[in-house]
């Protein structure tokens, strides 16, 4: 048998290295800024060009690198941050595996311009697909000059996959932020198609906290700091009223390194467990110091992910920490029994007169000609249908408790005006029809019938907005002003009027009218972040979840009270859509108890 094993070539074995760690452009961001910070840099410029696609540049003035430590970078597993294995348990540094430059070079073009601080002349490397095509002297100022040009061009299924422009660019801004929060003595600039879209001067924790995501997060954020022979923590973490559902920001920072830890989050989220919703995250920028030789930081390629050797009893730092925090500066409410220098008694109001006045018994009044059920409709005009709707219920029979399989429910069309309908505590709808008792949910039945009207504007006419009267100041970190230049024509088309003030300050002057009693910036961040968790955004997409989410903010809520009329007229309007017995989000509207497990409860 002939033998079949043989070593690839290294140009295949660093593409395929690179596939693990520069998955997209804001990954070539983040290791070629690991090795500014670890070269000392103390002012960084990155620029690019199509969100990356076209170019990338990192600029530093860090120590630099000789002509033979700039060639040697860009071998597989050179680096200058460990000598043995040993070191991998006491790493100071960002970047240690030595993968980081070979792959950036095997799937682009690229330039160094590179010139140690005790060297007279710099030298410039131009390598193409992993080989080196040319290294000459060159004139360059102290510091290192990366140009990233072409990524993927020889790797076209993995360029394919890159996303819309907008999100390629949130990500790489959300990669600067990482790194600029965890260095704010170091100067950031970020360009994009030569815009200048964000400046960060060296600053305190709390002023690049501030900069980089608003003074309005900045100020809500007490203070957390904490020192034991395990680990010594400090930051901030935010006021149980920072909390939301969506968009909160929360970082944790290891020894000047990111990571994802959802064990850390949750004794976060335990601190706050009586003073928040459940449904609801506090933000939280917390900052770690451990022992290198406690920790694992060489579990995944990104190294985002490490283990700790004493994780419970950090978990219980951070409990404890946050807890003291939210003590110490009284966000927590208290109950006061100390009385001391308060009045003993509560002083009696005298009349002047030296007279009592005598006493009289309250009225009330009735007005017997008041009608509830002939007050106007607030939902929408009747529309006109035919009667006789029961008879698509003859046959429909379900000996389960209730009907769970809503997709073998008919398709409604016909609706009979003198059944009568019942509200049950605020939130279903009940009504009577020959196999049971049909129950539906308000909120989602409203929400469904307003979905299916917003997708039509979306589709065809735009709808008319309302004025607000005080125009709402609106406060965005850089990462999310691509998306929202990229969906600023749907916005519009539902009725949204909104101006750039520049540095993510946005004007929300109107909103989609017949939304007079929604929070107009609770509604326009819910649907910020909801597009933010969308990944890739086609058009059909991005009018989707547009329209979700205005409906679900605009629709009818939970504990309303409804008049026959319109409860009349939701259910008409309802089985008139395409698709009534669904929330476009997959979740049921209309349940159906049969009769006979009616009966069955009173054998």
């Amino acid at each position: 048998m002939a033998d079949i094993i043989h070593l690839l070539p290294d140009s295949v074995a660093n593409q395929i290295a690179a596939g693990e760690v520069i998955q997209r452009p804001s990954s070539v961001i983040k290791e070629l800024l690991e090795n500014a910070v670890d070269a000392g840099a103390r002012r960084i410029d990155v620029l690019v060009v199509d969100a990356g696609r076209t170019s990338i540049q990192v600029v530093d003035d860090g120590k630099g690198m000789s002509e033979t430590d700039a060639r040697l970078a860009f071998e597989r597993h050179a680096t200058s941050k460990i000598s043995q294995a040993s070191d991998l348990f006491s790493l100071t540094t960002m970047g240690f595996r030595g993968e980081a430059l070979p792959s950036i070079s095997a799937v682009a073009q690229v330039t160094l311009k590179t010139h140690a601080v005790d060297s007279e002349l710099g030298t410039c490397l131009t390598i193409e697909g992993g080989k080196i095509i040319s290294q000459e002297p060159d004139s360059c100022p102290v510091g290192s000059n990366f140009l990233v040009q072409n990524l993927f061009f020889n790797v076209p299924a993995r360029r394919k996959f890159l996303k819309s422009n907008q999100t390629e660019l949130s990500a790489i801004i959300q990669e600067l932020e990482r790194v600029a929060l965890v260095n704010p003595s170091i100067h950031f600039t970020f360009t994009s198609n030569d815009h200048l879209m964000l400046t960060m001067p060296s600053e305190s924790q709390k002023q690049r906290i501030s900069t980089v995501f608003g003074k309005k997060l900045s100020e809500q954020l007490l203070p957390v700091d904490v020192e034991t022979t395990l680990c010594s923590m400090h930051g901030y973490v935010g006021k149980p009223e920072s909390a939301k559902k969506k968009g909160v920001r929360q970082f944790f920072f290891i020894n000047g390194r990111y990571m994802r830890h959802p064990y850390f989050h949750r004794a976060v989220q335990e601190a706050f467990d009586a003073l928040v919703q459940p449904t609801e995250q506090v933000p939280y920028f917390l900052y770690m110091q451990v022992d290198p030789s406690t920790i694992d930081v060489n579990i995944h390629p990104t190294k985002t992910e490490i283990k700790f050797e004493n994780e419970q009893a950090i978990w219980q730092i951070i409990l404890a920490a946050v807890k003291e925090s939210l003590g110490r500066f009284n966000a927590v409410p208290t109950i006061e029994f100390d009385t001391a220098g308060r009045p003993s008694e509560i002083p009696v109001y005298q009349p002047t007169s030296g007279r009592s006045l005598p006493a009289s018994f309250p009225h009330t009044s009735v007005d017997s000609n008041y009608n509830p059920f002939g007050q106007t409709s607030s939902v929408s005009s009747r529309p006109v249908v035919p009667d006789n709707w029961m008879s698509l219920y003859e046959d429909h029979s379900d000996h389960s408790d209730v009907a769970q399989n809503v997709d073998e429910l008919p398709v409604f069309s016909e609706i009979d005006r003198s059944v009568q309908h019942y509200q049950y505590r605020g939130q279903y709808i009940l009504t009577e029809v020959r196999s049971g008792l049909m129950i539906i949910d308000q909120h989602r039945a409203h929400a469904r019938i307003l979905y299916n009207r917003y997708r039509e504007q979306l589709a065809g006419k735009p709808t008319s907005s309302q004025g607000l009267l005080f125009p709402e100041l609106l406060q965005f970190p850089v990462s999310d002003i691509p998306l929202l230049e990229e969906m600023q024509g749907g916005l519009k088309s539902l009725g949204f009027d909104i101006s750039p003030l520049g540095g993510g300050s946005y004007t929300l002057q109107g909103i989609p009218a017949g939304l007079d009693n929604s929070n107009p910036r609770q509604l326009f961040m819910d649907i910020v972040e909801n597009l933010k968790e969308g990944g890739r955004l086609m058009e059909e997409d991005l009018h989707h979840r547009m329209a979700l989410t205005l409906a679900q903010n605009a629709a009818i809520p939970v504990g309303q009270v409804m008049s026959q009329q319109e409860m009349e007229s939701m259910v008409d309007t309802l089985f008139q859509q395409e698709s009534p017995n669904y929330t476009p989000d997959g979740k049921p509207i209309v349940v159906i108890y049969p009769h006979e497990n009616l009966e069955k409860l009173f054998r």
